[in-house]
């Protein structure tokens, strides 16, 4: 089955206002809400973390944005998506667009059965509106409420 964007960011896997003290910390919190999502194995984490140890701030992917990810063989269990806001934002090693202050983590169980969602999410993080407005949101279900007024148009 097809996953959209809104199939799978619940409040579960939301939190707002976290604090961090590094880039390692907000990745590990995001792959936390993963995990306990019934996502992904433990060991997926770990592999987020490495991932950018190894290759630098590749996740960065716009102003003040980070979408932490690994690989599916590195213990995802179904496809999933989590949105963390930082309180204060941090720095990730990427002189263009650090700090950041919103860091949604994601797995997949594939390489083609996210790809409705994730394209749905590129679209989200490209509308500095919507963006600002879930920097901005004081709960949980205001995230969704943005979100999905975003993918209804």
């Amino acid at each position: 089955m097809v996953k959209l964007l809104i199939d799978l960011i619940t409040e579960s896997a939301i939190e707002l206002e976290v604090s961090s003290e590094n880039w390692e910390e907000a990745v590990r919190r995001g792959g936390e809400l993963l995990e306990s999502s019934g996502a992904v194995e433990n060991r997926y984490i770990h592999s987020m973390i490495e991932m950018v140890r190894q290759l630098g701030p590749y996740i960065v992917i716009s102003k003040g944005i980070a979408f932490p990810h690994a690989r599916p063989e590195d213990g995802v269990l179904r496809t999933g998506i989590s949105l963390i806001t930082l309180k204060e934002a941090v720095e990730f090693g990427d002189e263009e667009n650090d700090p950041i202050k919103l860091v949604i983590s994601f797995c997949s169980t594939d390489s083609e059965g996210h790809l409705n969602a994730l394209s749905e999410l590129v679209d989200f993080l490209r509308d500095e509106e919507a963006i600002n407005n879930v920097m901005k949101a004081k709960c949980k279900s205001e995230v969704i409420e943005i979100m999905k007024k975003f993918v209804a148009g």
